[in-house]
Parts: C-alpha cells; sequence; structure tokens
C-alpha cells in the first residue's frame, strides 16, 4: 500500500467519524480528493483503493490526464474548483462532471450559449466569495440572488453553493453563513471545508469535502 492510500484511508476515516459526530448519514458526505499538480501515476493507486471523485484547479492541466483515466474508469466523478474562463467553457463542460466556481454574468452568459449543445450536462454550484476578498473568486453576497436570478433566466440549473473561507480566519462563521444562504435559496448541496477544516464544514452541513494535501501531500 502506498504512503499516499494510507493517508486517502486516515482521511476518509476522519469524515467518517466527523459525520457521525455530526449526527449525520455516512453517505451524507462526499469526498472530493483535489488531485491538482499531481500526474496520472500519483492518482491512479487512489482510484484503485475506491476514490471516485476528483477536484481539478484548471482546465488545460485536467485535459493532460483525464481523459485516459476516465476511459479507463468510466465511473470517475471530476470536478472543477478552480476560477473557469468564459473562452474554457467548451472544454470544461466536455471534460467535467461538476463546475463549482460559477461565479459572474459573463460565466453565466458564455455556459448557456454551449447548453443546448450538449447532451452530458454537468452539475453547476456557485462559489460565493464568503469573506469579501478582494483578490479571491467568487459573487459577492449580496450579489448572489441577482446572479442565481441571471441563471434562472438563462435556464441554468444550479444545484448548490461553494466557498473557500479566508486564510487564517476561523472557518466555521464562514461554512455557517454559506449554509444559511443555502436555506435562503433552496439549495442542499455544499461545497465547503479542505484538509485543514473539513471537519468543521461536516458539522455545519457540507456535503462535499475537498482534501488535496492531506492525502497527495505537497508539490
Amino acid at each position: 500500500m502506498t504512503k499516499t492510500v494510507e493517508r486517502w484511508q486516515t482521511i476518509r476515516s476522519a469524515i467518517h467519524a466527523a459525520t457521525e459526530d455530526a449526527g449525520r448519514q455516512a453517505n451524507e458526505v462526499c469526498l472530493v480528493a483535489v488531485s491538482k499538480t499531481f500526474m496520472a501515476e500519483d492518482i491512479e493507486p487512489v482510484i484503485q483503493a475506491g476514490q471516485r471523485v476528483f477536484g481539478e484547479n484548471r482546465v488545460q492541466e485536467s485535459q493532460q490526464k483525464w481523459p485516459a483515466l476516465k476511459q479507463k474508469y468510466p465511473d470517475l466523478v471530476l470536478h472543477l474548483i478552480g476560477p473557469l474562463q468564459s473562452n474554457k467553457v467548451k472544454e470544461a463542460l466536455d471534460l467535467f462532471d461538476v463546475i463549482e466556481t460559477v461565479d459572474r454574468p459573463s460565466l453565466l452568459q458564455a455556459l448557456a450559449k454551449e447548453w443546448p449543445k450538449i447532451t452530458r450536462k454537468p452539475v453547476l454550484f456557485v462559489q460565493v466569495n464568503i469573506g469579501s476578498e478582494e483578490q479571491k473568486a467568487g459573487v459577492g453576497v449580496k450579489e448572489l440572488p441577482a446572479l442565481l436570478k441571471q441563471a434562472q433566466e438563462l435556464a441554468l440549473p444550479i444545484d448548490g453553493l461553494m466557498c473557500i473561507p479566508p486564510a487564517g480566519d476561523p472557518p466555521s462563521p464562514y461554512f455557517a453563513l454559506l449554509k444559511k444562504l443555502a436555506l435562503e435559496h433552496g439549495f442542499k448541496q455544499l461545497s465547503m471545508g479542505m484538509s485543514a477544516d473539513f471537519a468543521e464544514a461536516i458539522q455545519l452541513g457540507a456535503t462535499f469535502v475537498r482534501v488535496g494535501s492531506a492525502i497527495f501531500g505537497h508539490r
């Protein structure tokens, strides 16, 4: 067994314990193994151990490794968890099963242009800039209702919300705010929590947790 698979098993156990501690069912929380910057040979042992859901930051990097892996393992589910440029929408729709980073009107327009042309429709999440950080992607909390209204008008189905709390701040208040926003807008899917704070995210309603370095280590 590789070190990576050992770390993956440890994370799986910790997620299970956090889910139990929160009084939730084991199947309510999905681990997204964040494999950005790692090559197919680094990822495949985790696939063979049973992991099926992965997250990537960049469309171009993903195109280099995931088509072959998805052909070999057809049940893999790939999430885009990094910013999506409007000119990469077609490629993203071809490759990803979930796009977590819808965050602005121009991206909605680009998605809506391609949406009727595709048969396999990815799941769409809106990324919320939960800490109002200028350097971070995501729609502002106050701008969220208008973006969701635009998505509805464009017939783009939004299934959930995603956030990345400010580094260095206690994450729980931000997770609680995202949960509140989800309840207000009728969403049940929440992508929040990473290697250092997924237990807190699970306590506050995360349905997807994105864990990379705690599984694959650091590049």
